[in-house]
């Protein structure tokens, strides 16, 4: 029963992702179609999109948010022209379909390139056949050098491929790497996923608990002793500086690589959601008195099991030392569980960041299909993207970690 139970959560933890058509996209509905029309969103939809979410299964956003994306965001110095907040489709004098376009700045060597990320796709069920002229209109942009959507579930990542969207070449990318920190809480979040209650409940959770310690134990899961140490300390996002600016503009100097801007200023407007549950903590590796590296973790709760997990949400080391990065997520994995984490998970990140964690003998679970898809105009710019070793894709990447749910 305990392995069962351990294969079933794999499965079941997929319905934590946040998805870009919707938690619940596959809502049944009556609801007869009246007629609709498409429009670009203006601040002033806020109300009508957060009811239409809250139909469809999302959390919270707040004005406080959308004020950040689409009056805060420094990407917005940048642009050409104005940019689109995304598209809305009413019917009936109500917001009956939102498609979210939140703009970011990324780097290709010496370029700067515009990138829209899709995000909030939410659509009710009887207008649900309109939603790829939501993402037509959102490929059709101007002014925007790369689009993204970062956390799609599976139709909707059908829609954009066939709309001449691609898939991300980092291979994996589908598959997120786990491992349990506290085996009594993540037998306890099977059987309740299950609907196990009673002594029925207990009983799955007992037996669940004893098969992850045995196999934890057994396996020798988790992260070994490092032969190189490095000095890792702690620090909250408004702390993120000059050292990080520097370490920043070092590695634009490395070999061309396609990268999220992560300057100083950005990684605090990035990192800094209002109204996201949990914490957000920033490790930062020094070595010379000077900023090699750093990792970002980020925890929450999830309110139908009540398991708490923590995530990798961005790694970046100077030159790839791989004895940093390696610190680093070690550091990471200690700070997950001493804060109290039952499941410690990284989603992403390239080749030579995967093969560290594979060392440490991690559960996985993986996606019907790859959630992150790409598209440029660029024809040359295109072409380079098609190669791995053009990303270094994570979830600090398009919407992933951007929303306060």
């Amino acid at each position: 029963m305990g392995n069962r139970l351990i294969r079933a959560l794999i499965q079941q933890m997929r319905s934590r992702r946040r998805s870009l058509d919707g938690p619940r996209a596959e809502a049944a509905g009556g609801e007869k179609p009246l007629a609709v029309r498409q429009r670009e969103v203006q601040f002033s939809d806020f109300d009508g999109i957060a009811e239409l979410k809250q139909r469809c299964g999302w959390g919270k956003d707040s004005l406080e948010n959308w004020d950040r994306l689409w009056r805060g965001n420094p990407a917005l110095a940048g642009a050409k022209s104005p940019l689109s907040m995304g598209w809305v489709l009413e019917a009936g004098g109500r917001i009956v379909g939102y498609g979210g376009s939140v703009p970011l700045l990324y780097h290709y060597g010496d370029r700067v390139l515009m990138a829209a990320a899709g995000t909030g796709l939410a659509v009710d069920p009887a207008y649900r056949f309109r939603s790829v002229g939501l993402l037509a209109s959102f490929f059709r942009q101007e002014n925007v050098d790369l689009f993204l959507i970062t956390s799609a579930i599976e139709s909707v990542g059908k829609m954009s491929q066939a709309l001449k969207a691609q898939t991300l070449p980092q291979p994996d990318y589908d598959t997120t790497l786990f491992w349990v920190l506290d085996a009594r809480h993540f037998a306890k979040a099977v059987a309740t996923k299950f609907g196990l209650n009673g002594n029925a409940g207990k009983l799955a959770s007992l037996m669940g608990w004893i098969a992850v310690r045995t196999e934890t134990t057994m396996l020798s899961r988790g992260p070994r002793r490092s032969s190189a140490s490095f000095a890792i300390t702690e620090i909250q996002v408004h702390q993120i500086g000059d050292d990080f600016e520097a370490l920043w503009r070092r590695k634009l100097q490395e070999k061309p690589c396609l990268l999220a801007d992560r300057s100083a200023a950005s990684l605090r407007w990035h990192l800094a959601v209002p109204g996201r549950g949990g914490e957000t903590a920033v490790l930062c590796c020094h070595r010379e008195g000077r900023l090699a590296g750093y990792a970002v973790i980020q925890s929450g709760t999830d309110p139908q099991t009540d398991l708490r997990g923590c995530s990798l949400i961005d790694l970046l080391v100077e030159g790839d030392d791989s004895q940093v990065a390696e610190s680093l997520l070690g550091a990471a994995y200690a700070r997950a569980r001493t804060s109290g984490s039952h499941v410690f998970e990284v989603l992403g990140f390239p080749r030579q960041i995967r093969e560290i964690l594979m060392r440490w003998k991690p559960h996985s679970r993986q996606y019907p299909a790859c959630p992150f898809l790409f598209k440029t105009k660029d024809p040359a710019l295109q072409a380079i993207l098609e190669h791995e070793d053009a990303w270094y894709a994570c979830p600090f990447d398009g919407d992933t970690s951007l929303m306060p749910y």
